[in-house]
Formats: C-alpha cells, sequence, structure tokens
C-alpha cells in the first residue's frame, strides 16, 4: 500500500473511532479541514508538523499514522519490506516505522535527517502521556525541548516527554540518523470511592 494511502487510512480509523467528523478534528487540530480531506482521501502528503498537529488532536503519536491495521497484520514481527517508510515533504527527512502492526506501548522509528534541515513541532498535550528517547547513530543533531537546546553526537541519547514544543535540526554538511522509542501510558481517569 502506499504510503499516503496508508496515512488516509489511519487518519479516517482514528477519526472515526473517536466519533469525530471532519470539522471537529480541524478545530482540534488547528489543520484546515480541507487539507485533512485532502489528506484522507490520499491525494496530499501532510508535512511533519501537521501530522504532529493531527497526532496530538487525536491522542496518539506520530508514529500511530503510519501503522497498519492489527487486524491487516497480527504478527508479532515487522520485517523490513513492510515498514512503512515516509519522506516528509517539507524537510526531505526519512521516518521507518520499525515496530509490528500489533499493539505495544512501546513503537520505535528509525530517521535519516537530511543536512541542514531543520523540523519544528507544537507538540501539545495529548490525552496519553508520551515519553521519547532519541538515539543518534550517525552526524550529529540539534534538538531544543522547550527552551533547553541539546547537541547530539553519535551515541548519546535524550530522553523527553512530548508535552511541549521541540525542534530537530541538523546543522551540518551530513545526513545524520537516529532511532526514536516511544512510550504511551495512557491517562486513567481517578477512581470514584462509591
Amino acid at each position: 500500500m502506499d504510503i499516503n494511502q496508508l496515512i488516509a487510512q489511519r487518519l479516517r480509523e482514528l477519526r472515526d473511532a473517536q466519533g469525530l467528523s471532519l470539522a471537529q478534528l480541524a478545530e482540534r487540530s488547528g489543520v484546515s479541514r480541507s487539507n485533512i480531506s485532502l489528506i484522507e482521501r490520499g491525494e496530499s502528503s501532510a508535512t511533519a508538523t501537521v501530522l504532529d498537529k493531527l497526532s496530538a488532536a487525536l491522542g496518539v503519536t506520530v508514529a500511530s499514522l503510519f501503522e497498519k491495521s492489527a487486524a491487516d497484520a497480527p504478527s508479532p514481527v515487522a520485517r523490513v519490506e513492510d515498514q512503512p517508510v515516509w519522506t516528509d515533504p517539507g524537510s526531505g527527512y526519512v521516518r521507518r516505522n520499525l515496530s509490528p502492526a500489533m499493539y505495544s506501548p512501546i513503537q520505535l522509528v528509525e530517521v535519516s535527517f537530511p543536512a541542514g534541515q531543520r523540523v519544528a513541532y507544537e507538540t501539545s498535550t495529548r490525552d496519553a502521556e508520551v515519553h521519547q528517547q532519541v538515539w543518534l547513530i550517525e552526524g550529529r543533531m540539534e534538538v531544543t525541548v522547550g527552551a533547553t537546546l541539546w547537541t547530539l553526537a553519535p551515541g548519546d541519547c535524550l530522553a523527553m516527554r512530548l508535552d511541549q514544543p521541540i525542534a530537530y535540526h541538523n546543522p551540518t554538511d551530513q545526513p545524520a540518523r537516529y532511532l526514536v522509542a516511544l512510550v504511551t501510558q495512557v491517562h486513567k481517569p481517578p477512581r470514584r470511592e462509591a
């Protein structure tokens, strides 16, 4: 399945599961209704920033938008040839979802980030608490979490929560490659005493 069709299918599934209209998702995310409609029809390749806004509005991670339905692939193994690969049309960064489609609170993503490029996420609060670690494999990266800038060299690992703006920048003339590990902890409503 084409990557834009996969994103389209997942976005529709997630929106339908929450009973949201296009207008409601547009209001929650700040992404126009017409843009969401184009993405859901597979007629537009959204940027990483737009996918972040949509995933936050749906209370899921961006990686969730690249998952195949668990009904389509119940295997606990994600073969390399079946792992969805997507290129951000804005920056050219390439992400590969490594995790199998079956449910797990852990998601792994491999990213190849082009030289000189930058991507910024507004990252807002989700219904679930999402923790992320970025482990740099090759190159150098600058990661700004909130107001704090971190410069990563190969082997460095940065931990963060996805509850504040985050920007990724490759300040060099060489590509960088890193692994992203995400853990989602669903917020449970407080227990009421009888």
